[in-house]
């Protein structure tokens, strides 16, 4: 593996701590893509727990507020601020890249405040804006997308990831869910296997060097298979797949190629 900068390996430890799954994707994929994947991980590991480091709102905006003005330095194309994780961000992203991005930590700050999403529509936009524009900002810096493509799978790892962490959001005092009964997480997690469907049949609209992107969704299928057979089970944390099974998955998707 070529030498990484000091930067690149602050965020490759960066998201290993805070991310460990996209950690794992990121390994899985080819040597050439990482640093894409690490920097433009740990940009979104950093702004997905700002919210939750302070129990001051006032503070959490002022911290995405910062990732926002660091965006919008790399849309310019001007200075941009020496920072561990920013420096090699501004490397990566077009304008376009740094957009999506901002449009992800927009998203972001229904994080701060403890109201449920309005309406579908809403919990909708906030999956793709934070999963789908992600993915979509990583594929597009890796090479040529269709991004029709890259959303729908976004919006399906997106719901995968949601439904796991329930548990821990209602912990938390969030309100995950628009209706949480075993009807509603079906509902929500067959949405979600219709729009991962609709991806791979789409694939061609992804170019080789934009597919270790898609590496990210690597379990979305399984979990959300499960939350359709047993959605009684994302209270209690149970739609994880065993660590062998999955570590399985993710070898013979880094292998074919395919997500």
């Amino acid at each position: 593996m070529p030498e990484l900068s000091q930067d690149l390996i602050g965020c490759a430890g960066i998201v290993e701590r805070g991310d460990p799954d996209r950690f794992r994707a990121a390994m899985a994929a080819p040597v050439a893509a990482r640093p894409v994947l690490f920097a433009i991980y740990a940009f979104n590991v950093e702004v997905s727990r700002a919210p939750w480091m302070t129990q001051e709102s006032i503070i959490a905006e002022m911290r995405l507020q910062w990732w926002r003005d660091a965006l919008d330095e790399i849309a310019q194309g001007g200075t941009v601020r020496r920072h561990e994780v920013v420096t090699p961000l501004a490397g990566m992203l077009d304008a376009e890249g740094a957009a999506l991005l901002d449009s992800l930590i927009v998203a972001r700050q229904w994080d701060i405040y403890r109201d449920p999403f309005e309406d579908d529509a809403h919990l909708t936009d906030y999956l793709e804006k934070t999963s789908g524009n992600l993915m979509l900002a990583a594929a597009r810096a890796l090479g040529a997308v269709e991004a029709s493509v890259i959303m729908d799978a976004g919006y399906a790892a997106g719901v995968a990831n949601w439904l796991r962490a329930i548990p821990a959001l209602e912990d938390a005092g969030r309100i995950p869910l628009l209706d949480g009964r075993p009807e509603g997480i079906r509902a929500l997690a067959e949405t979600g296997l219709r729009r991962l469907r609709a991806a791979r049949v789409g694939r061609s609209g992804v170019s080789a060097a934009a597919r270790p992107a898609l590496l990210a969704a690597w379990q979305a299928d399984s979990v959300l298979r499960r939350a359709v057979a047993h959605p009684e089970r994302a209270a209690q944390g149970g739609l994880e797949s065993s660590p062998i099974r999955s570590s399985l998955t993710l070898l013979g998707r880094s292998i074919a190629g395919r997500w």
